[in-house]
């Protein structure tokens, strides 16, 4: 069996359509990162990112906020 070079594999690559090349190029990350040795961290969580910042902000200030941004939504004149 002959080996594909990186020339032809892209070049058949580009043969197929958008969706197919998604399927293909999904399939090969996973085992491109196995054989690359990359091991993947745990994400950190977000919550209580600011912790500790010296900020902190109350249920009502939130309430406030929220009003304010959505009191002029949906706006008239946009469609």
């Amino acid at each position: 069996m002959v080996t594909p070079t990186t020339r032809t594999v892209l070049e058949m690559l580009r043969k197929l359509p958008p969706r197919e090349r998604l399927k293909v190029i999904s399939m090969a990350l996973p085992e491109l990162e196995k054989s690359l040795g990359k091991k993947s961290r745990p994400r950190k969580s977000l919550r209580g990112l600011w912790k500790g910042m010296g900020a902190s902000v109350s249920a009502k200030e939130i309430d406030k906020l929220r009003k304010e941004m959505w009191r002029d939504f949906p706006r008239k004149g946009i469609l």
